[in-house]
């Protein structure tokens, strides 16, 4: 089980990157949480094995779309035994 905190740069905010990340990170089984931050880029915590993780950082580097993603930056940290996956903090 691993952790990792994500911070999404580009055009991600008011394009739908929350609501497609949620679907993703659904649709592969892991747990966390997406929200917008207040200087435009995106948070995402993902949450599981780890090659389930290393999927969704790699659907990260292009998002949805109708995003434009310019950088990623991805932090390891403590997992939490988190279940489900939600938009917000």
């Amino acid at each position: 089980m691993v952790r990792k905190q994500v911070v999404v740069r580009g055009v991600v905010q008011g394009v739908g990157f929350r609501y497609y990340t949620q679907t993703e990170a659904r649709r592969l089984g892991l747990a966390g949480h997406v929200r917008n931050r207040g200087d435009g880029a995106v948070e995402v915590e993902l949450e599981g094995d780890a090659a389930t993780v290393w999927v969704m950082l790699s659907w990260l580097q292009h998002g949805p779309p109708s995003a434009r993603v310019e950088a990623v930056e991805v932090t390891t940290i403590p997992p939490l035994g988190e279940t489900g996956f939600r938009i917000g903090f």
